[in-house]
């Protein structure tokens, strides 16, 4: 049951993230009403998106890419009145993010642009922080409601803004695990204990807190989804298309994305996206690696073909 006084709360989505904020709201007095794809045995368990709408005013959404959120706007937009809050926290492309507010404003309700960070653990301990673009007006009214699942509310600035921050800054975490996974191997090849980069990176500018949660993992092969590598590569697709948009070179996203995809073509798409460090073979990976896939095959200047001496490599053929 809710606290006397606080909105019901809709919850769209309940995978690692949104299930773990359906917790937090109700530790902290919020009645929650509920709806995924593939039904759930939860409390407020609805059968369909609209009925949400009309059991809850405030809505957050945390479905997995842009067409799944344009589709339950679309479910919902019959339910809708104007005081309607619609939060979308699936990470998708700007366009898609105003296409959703439009639909969302043809009922005259309201739209937040509202990205996260943070892991499976942050969402455990009401620790995500959210990227806000909207109306502050508007965030003001659902801003407790945030607040129940985070530790601080970023106002960014308009619609679609969020989405670039939130796709620029999961670029930044795709880079900087693939070049923790090469510094690995790097180690490795060289006789080096791999725990001691992380000794170096205690005295070293290039620590971070990710560094800090992704190293013991991929040292200990435990690529259990914290965030997957579906669901990174996704992200970076994104990123190289507003790129593309804009003229821009991205080799490091373009690098990353190669990883990525050759990852989820031997079947690890759902791990933890710090799994493209069993590329690299080093101790603890857990995963054998092939010995003679397509990738690893070189044409000789005679017309047959030879095996390369260096193993499988995600980025053979890359310019």
């Amino acid at each position: 049951m809710g606290r006397p006084g606080k909105p019901s709360v809709g919850v769209i989505g309940l995978g690692i993230i949104g299930s773990r904020v359906v917790s937090a709201l109700r530790r902290n007095g919020y009645q929650v009403w509920l709806h995924n794809r593939s039904p759930r045995p939860e409390p407020n368990f609805l059968s369909s998106p609209s009925e949400v709408a009309e059991s809850a005013k405030h809505i957050q959404i945390f479905v997995s890419d842009g067409p799944a959120l344009i589709s339950i706007i679309k479910a919902l937009v019959p339910a809708l009145t104007p005081d309607h809050v619609l939060m979308n926290h699936a990470t998708v492309s700007p366009h898609e993010t105003r296409e959703a507010a439009d639909l969302v404003a043809s009922r005259h309700a309201k739209f937040l642009d509202a990205p996260f960070t943070g892991s499976r653990g942050a969402a455990e301990r009401g620790e995500l922080v959210y990227y806000i673009g909207g109306d502050p007006a508007v965030l003001a009214t659902v801003r407790p409601v945030l607040e129940a699942s985070s530790k601080a509310v970023l106002e960014i600035g308009d619609i679609g803004q969020a989405s670039v921050v939130k796709i620029a800054t999961n670029l930044l975490a795709a880079t900087a695990v693939e070049a923790l996974a090469e510094a690995h191997a790097l180690l490795d090849k060289n006789g080096i204990e791999l725990r001691k980069l992380s000794l170096a990176l205690q005295s070293n500018v290039s620590r971070s807190p990710l560094a800090d949660m992704k190293i013991p993992a991929m040292i200990a092969g435990d690529f259990e989804p914290r965030f997957s590598l579906k669901h990174m590569f996704k992200d970076i697709q994104l990123a190289l298309g507003l790129a593309s948009e804009k003229d821009i070179d991205l080799p490091a996203a373009s690098a990353f994305a190669g990883a990525a995809m050759a990852g989820i073509q031997q079947g690890w798409g759902d791990s933890d996206f710090s799994v493209v460090a069993r590329f690299y073979g080093f101790p603890g990976q857990g995963h054998p690696l092939p010995e003679t896939p397509a990738e690893s095959v070189e044409e000789t200047p005679g017309g047959g073909e030879a095996k390369s001496s260096r193993g499988w490599n995600p980025f053979r053929g890359r310019k």
